[in-house]
């Protein structure tokens, strides 16, 4: 993704008009990299923590081998016009850039220590951190997919987790930058609703 902090509001580059940039600040455009995550160069950088809080939350539905499972299942119209929004997410980092809770992580290779180690230290510490607005609304989208419901105590499970949706401090920064205006802090709700459900059910035993 493109997106990058520019005249110090987070955004995507390929949607920024250099006319318009210039009438909120004439002669000067500012570009930095976003501040969440590790520089690898210029205005690159390393967004593998999202990535590592997609798998965290499951944000896939499965298939079993790769044989053709023939049409899939039909949704309503008002499941369809739940889940479009959602499923136009990009993993582009906007969200998070601009979220008070999802914090940077400094996390660096140690002097002689392996790639292999250095990794999972690495996905360890992400995975006790803020997994952000982006995959909670991720887990939303596949758990209210025909199919992905049946991983839905999986993803429920992830959220309740160090680092899950209690984390979030209902800043709305999330949803005023998504350059897809996907409906963030609703997808928080309803998984914050879901997470609750499912937790009383499991303390009685349902």
């Amino acid at each position: 993704a493109c997106t990058m902090v520019i005249n110090g509001r987070v955004r995507q580059a390929c949607s920024a008009l250099v006319d318009r940039l210039l009438k909120d600040r004439p002669g000067e455009i500012e570009l930095r990299p976003m501040t969440k995550f590790p520089v690898v160069r210029d205005l690159v950088v390393d967004r593998g923590r999202m990535f590592r809080a997609l798998q965290k939350v499951h944000a896939w539905v499965p298939v079993d081998g790769y044989y053709d499972m023939g049409a899939g299942p039909n949704l309503g119209r008002a499941e369809q016009e739940s889940a479009y929004p959602l499923s136009q997410c990009m993993t582009c980092g906007c969200c998070v850039e601009a979220c008070p809770q999802y914090t940077k992580l400094d996390v660096s290779p140690r002097a002689g220590e392996s790639d292999e180690s250095f990794e999972q230290r690495r996905d360890a510490a992400y995975d006790q951190a803020f997994i952000g607005p982006a995959a909670i609304s991720q887990a939303v989208l596949f758990n209210s997919h025909p199919t992905g419901k049946l991983n839905a105590t999986e993803r429920l499970e992830a959220l309740k987790e160090p680092g899950g949706i209690q984390v979030c401090g209902n800043a709305q920064n999330c949803v005023a930058v998504c350059p897809k205006e996907i409906p963030l802090t609703t997808s928080i709700g309803r998984a914050g609703r879901a997470v609750t459900v499912h937790s009383i059910k499991k303390w009685f035993g349902a």
